[in-house]
């Protein structure tokens, strides 16, 4: 498999994290894949956000489970952009997408937009919560997971295979060699986040990683050819 370059909440290291304008210039940059993240609003809808609140990443204040999408729509994220729901960043982009889901509800609630559309070939599913990847698993049959690691150990092999994930994400920053052993053994594919360094890149390629999640678009131009 070709070494994947996955746009880190769209391309945030140039524009607004999360938003339909960076999800568009990840395409647009030729990345092969573009993650996103997902929380549900207070009337259930799935909007595109990695916080659970809405302060870091527009000109509004609280957690988002308390706002309508209304509500969410009416504010500012950047560059006059506004929070997207996740069918709307389907329609924008044709690329691959990694949506990565906090918890149960938002598992069940992507579950019925995948298979209502006919997702399973395009989105995979990443969350750092097992419990939300065998839940989306077990709603729809061949989904395929990843279980993301930020601090873990050896143990995160083992996680992920009880889970029914497919490839783990890890921080870069805590990755070895062994986890990377293990992770191979088990056949997992691995991707390393997050890569915006020459430096972290050439880590990622020795270490024979299936792919690298990046913040910015230019990690695409080298990526291919770094060793």
């Amino acid at each position: 498999m070709n070494f994947l370059t996955i746009g880190h909440r769209g391309v945030m290291g140039v524009e607004p994290e999360n938003t339909l304008r960076s999800f568009v210039a990840a395409e647009q940059a030729g990345l092969d894949v573009i993650e996103l993240d997902l929380h549900l609003s207070k009337d259930r809808a799935l909007v595109v956000m990695h916080d659970a609140d809405v302060d870091r990443t527009t000109d509004g204040t609280g957690p988002i489970a308390e706002q309508t999408l209304d509500e969410l729509r009416a504010l500012d994220a950047g560059l006059g952009e506004r929070i997207p729901v996740f069918e709307e960043v389907l329609d924008a982009v044709g690329l691959p997408l990694q949506a990565e889901i906090k918890d149960l509800a938002a598992a069940r609630a992507l579950a019925e937009v995948m298979e209502r559309r006919n997702l399973t070939a395009r989105v995979e599913v990443s969350s750092f919560h097992d419990e939300a990847i065998a839940e989306i698993s077990r709603l729809l049959p061949g989904v395929r997971t990843a279980l993301i690691g930020s601090r873990y150990g050896t143990d995160i092999v083992e996680r992920a295979v009880e889970a029914g994930a497919t490839t783990v994400c890890l921080n870069i920053r805590r990755l070895t060699l062994e986890v990377v052993e293990n992770a191979r053994k088990a056949d997992l594919r691995i991707i390393g986040w997050v890569v915006n360094t020459q430096d972290q890149l050439r880590l990622v390629r020795a270490l024979e990683l299936d792919g690298a999640t990046t913040d910015y678009p230019e990690i695409r131009r080298t990526g291919r050819f770094t060793a």
